[in-house]
């Protein structure tokens, strides 16, 4: 599966943002409060609107006027997708489209579509089409060969107008649509990662196959790995020697009284130390690896400043950490303040957010004819930023 386009309208400063043939790979930059963390944070509403419903996904982010952007208040909020995805073993391109607006007071999913290509010619057919908790949802979606009156039309009518057509239908394999989009969705991982939550014994049970968007389960993922894919762990413990001066090697340990800790070994001394005697940046580069080299990628990744507590030569091995996620399957979107990042991105992977009177748009640093003319010649994109050619992205 593969994101290759969204439309975001009215969502805090995004008033009207159309990104266009998104990378596998993306970086983000612009100043503080030009909307990166916005641009994020949609892909978790959707994601949080899908885990409960819309109230509660709105509710989080301070209800609905706080979420609208400001002088738009009565106008909906507005997310379209498309992505590629395999149906029926044949790769399609299918539109999502949600709308959410509020009426009488309570929030409303205004309008829910999804629709795609049955063939290759044609208009797309619209397999689901909700409004304000009913409509319908064909679910013969794979006889291709039928003509569209023969497609089976379900009508159905949901618990409450602020739930989501493809949380309830996504759940049976008969629409296969919707099914899919709902695994892509739940796959997000939009990273939260704290140090602090990271550190210390942790419960040996809970989830442990991938990494939770805080951290906090990052010693269970490691003894998962260690367990389950040894060879992915030593891997793993590779990169760190190679990246960490003095780390040897990581181990988790259950203690005595059933918790999970992490001893890092340095080759100078015989007796590994907790996670809490071991740097920031030491704690954050093996949380990396270890989301990096999930056997499972996820569908989308987000990470913000990942820079942060690394030295500054690591962000180009980073980013190559990056690249290479996204060739499995995959994509990463990253936003930044690192020129040694950027320098490591390439023309097509560069975005920036300039802000102006509230509402933010972005724009791609390929469609620079300067931009473009500087890469060409050899110049880094990290030393093009510092030096002011991304009009905008730097504070006034």
């Amino acid at each position: 599966m593969e994101l290759k386009s969204i439309t975001i309208r009215n969502y805090r400063a995004l008033q009207d943002v159309h990104l266009r043939d998104i990378p596998s790979f993306m970086v983000l930059v612009g100043a503080n409060g030009t909307g990166k963390s916005t641009l994020f944070d949609v892909f978790g509403f959707l994601r949080d609107a899908l885990t409960g419903n819309v109230r509660q996904a709105l509710d989080a982010r301070g209800r609905f006027p706080e979420v609208v952007t400001r002088g738009h208040e009565t106008e909906p909020i507005l997310v379209e997708l498309q992505v590629v995805m395999p149906i029926a073993d044949l790769s399609r391109l299918v539109t999502y489209h949600l709308e959410i607006g509020v009426e009488q007071g309570r929030p409303v999913v205004l309008r829910e579509f999804l629709r795609y290509k049955r063939g290759r010619y044609g208009a797309p057919y619209y397999f689901l089409d909700f409004q304000r908790g009913s409509g319908f949802a064909i679910n013969n979606e794979e006889d291709f060969h039928k003509p569209d009156e023969d497609l089976d039309r379900e009508e159905q009518v949901l618990e409450s107008a602020d739930i989501l057509a493809i949380k309830g239908l996504g759940q049976f394999q008969r629409f296969k649509a919707a099914s899919a989009l709902r695994q892509l969705l739940e796959n997000w991982h939009v990273s939260d990662f704290h140090i602090s939550a990271a550190r210390g014994r942790k419960e040996a049970t809970g989830v442990m196959e991938h990494l939770s968007e805080t951290g906090e389960n990052l010693p269970r993922v490691a003894q998962y790995l260690y367990e389950s894919h040894r060879d992915v762990f030593d891997e793993i413990l590779k990169r760190m020697r190679q990246r960490v001066p003095g780390i040897s090697g990581v181990e988790p340990e259950l203690t005595q009284d059933g918790y999970l800790i992490l001893r890092f070994r340095d080759g100078t001394f015989k007796t590994p130390f907790l996670d809490r005697y071991v740097s920031d940046g030491t704690i954050k580069m093996f949380a990396y690896l270890v989301l990096l080299h999930d056997p499972k990628p996820h569908p989308l990744l987000c990470i913000e400043e990942p820079e942060n507590q690394l030295y500054p030569t690591l962000m180009s091995e980073l980013a190559e950490e990056f690249r290479n996620y996204s060739h499995r399957g995959g994509q990463v979107m990253v936003s930044t303040h690192s020129p040694d990042l950027l320098n490591a991105a390439r023309l097509e992977e560069v975005f920036w957010l300039v802000k102006s009177s509230g509402v933010s748009q972005i724009l791609r640093a390929s469609d620079d004819l300067q931009i473009k003319q500087y890469m060409e010649q050899g110049d880094k994109m990290g030393y093009l930023w510092k030096q002011g050619f991304f009009a905008g992205a730097n504070p006034a």
